[in-house]
């Protein structure tokens, strides 16, 4: 694939293809996830091990090794970055700006959502996302409790895939009152600012759940219209948004930082500071301009937008 600003016909043609590739990975993986969260596999054993930035299970080792494996046998690494959330770290180690480098990257959580996936909550979910210049123009995830699959490609829209193969176009909502909005949040992560900037929002339904993914997913099937991230001692990471956000979008909705600017992909920092908005965008304007004034107040200047 070359570079360009927009997509060639002829890349549309090579995504289609590689789309049906990034299904039949994200059911996989789904599948395998699926098996461990059931107790099918590696004799119900979890391995469970505390790190840094949270847990890490043999789940989601044996999805991200069967993903990467997947799309390097049939795709390679000559035109392709990979940039995992499992081996993101070792490859850094090995060469600092390999990924930086490539203008096409797989960006991959291969378990969204583990401390649910721990927890048994089922808000579990596998994101795929091929980034071109720092934006997403491929993304799958997959739900493997609910066992659907959502995909889309830049300027194709949204659909959801059962397993039975059946597809269906996905729009988001057309709910324009703040006040009548369903706001999705975490039901993790959420520290005193945060708190602070939910109660003061207008929205006045909220709902809490684990994978962003899996928050995501409730918007484009109309049962929520906002979410919102904040960042706080940590980040979010890219491989937390870039597959969700290409499928809110590509549904009609928008996903922003607070300021209105997009989120760039395979930066120099694979963290994601600062305020996000994800919304039906019937009123994401106005929801990114209440959210900025109330952080602007609970810190007293807007240095963290």
């Amino acid at each position: 694939m070359s570079l360009s600003k927009s997509l060639s016909i002829k890349q549309y043609d090579e995504l289609e293809g590689i789309m049906t590739l990034a299904r039949s990975v994200g059911w996989g993986a789904a599948d395998i996830l699926h098996s461990y969260y059931h107790g099918q596999s590696n004799g119900g054993d979890l391995e469970i091990q505390e790190k840094k930035d949270g847990p890490v299970t043999a789940a989601d080792c044996a999805a991200n090794h069967y993903i990467l494996e997947r799309l390097q046998t049939s795709l390679g690494t000559q035109d392709f970055g990979y940039l995992s959330e499992e081996t993101y770290k070792s490859l850094s180690e090995q060469s600092p700006d390999s990924q930086r480098y490539q203008p096409w990257v797989w960006i991959i959580d291969p378990l969204d959502g583990t401390r649910d996936f721990i927890d048994r909550t089922g808000e579990y979910a596998v994101h795929i996302a091929l980034v071109n210049q720092g934006r997403p123009v491929l993304a799958v995830v997959a739900l493997p409790e609910a066992q659907k699959l959502y995909y889309a490609i830049l300027g194709r829209g949204t659909f959801l895939e059962t397993r039975q193969g059946v597809t269906k176009k996905m729009r988001v909502s057309q709910r324009d009152v703040i006040e009548e909005l369903p706001l999705v949040v975490s039901r993790s992560h959420r520290d005193e600012r945060f708190q602070q900037l939910l109660e003061q929002l207008p929205c006045q339904e909220k709902h809490y759940l684990g994978s962003v993914g899996i928050k995501i997913a409730a918007i484009i099937e109309q049962q929520a219209d906002v979410y919102i991230s904040l960042s706080g001692k940590s980040a979010p990471k890219d491989w937390d948004f870039a597959a969700p956000e290409l499928i809110l979008t590509e549904a009609g909705g928008q996903f922003t930082r607070f300021d209105g600017t997009p989120t760039l992909y395979n930066q120099n920092d694979i963290n994601q500071w600062g305020g996000y908005m994800a919304s039906n965008g019937q009123c994401h304007q106005a929801l990114c301009a209440k959210a900025s004034a109330i952080m602007a107040q609970i810190d007293g200047d807007t240095s963290h937008i």
